[in-house]
């Protein structure tokens, strides 16, 4: 048979359905996996809680993950932000050593720039007033 005649007979249609389920069953794993992780991650479930928790998930796979996000999905969204405002700390952190270790990195200039970007944060100073002391630090 050709393979014409066999993509002729897969209607357009069809092509979208089978699309549609494909792109369902990725984000079908790809939330099963958040939840596995988001499990694995949780510091207020000891280990028989998140032995349970896996087994439910795994063996009912759909019953499982639609009862955890329930019962735990304000934890879970949580317990993300708290992930994200750690990360984004660190990094502000190595940025900071690594701006201050530099060769020729003046650590005074570095420590200004940091005070005038929290002072800029908190309000207390305008973005024109900022942008004018960043220019004068640089300078």
């Amino acid at each position: 048979m050709d393979t014409y005649t066999l993509a002729a007979d897969y209607p357009l249609l069809n092509i979208f359905w089978t699309m549609l389920e494909l792109f369902l069953w990725i984000l079908w794993f790809f939330l099963l996996f958040k939840i596995i992780t988001d499990i694995f991650r949780s510091h207020d479930l000891s280990g028989w809680g998140k032995a349970g928790w896996l087994v439910l998930v795994i063996l009912l796979p759909l019953i499982g993950v639609l009862i955890y996000l329930i019962a735990r999905g304000q934890s879970m969204t949580k317990r993300d932000i708290e992930q994200a405002k750690e990360s984004q700390a660190a990094f502000q952190a190595y940025v900071r050593d690594a701006a201050a270790s530099g060769p020729d990195a003046g650590g005074s200039h570095v420590d200004d720039l940091a005070k005038l970007a929290d002072l800029k944060e908190k309000g207390a100073i305008s973005d024109e007033e900022y942008q004018k002391a960043k220019a004068k630090l640089l300078a």
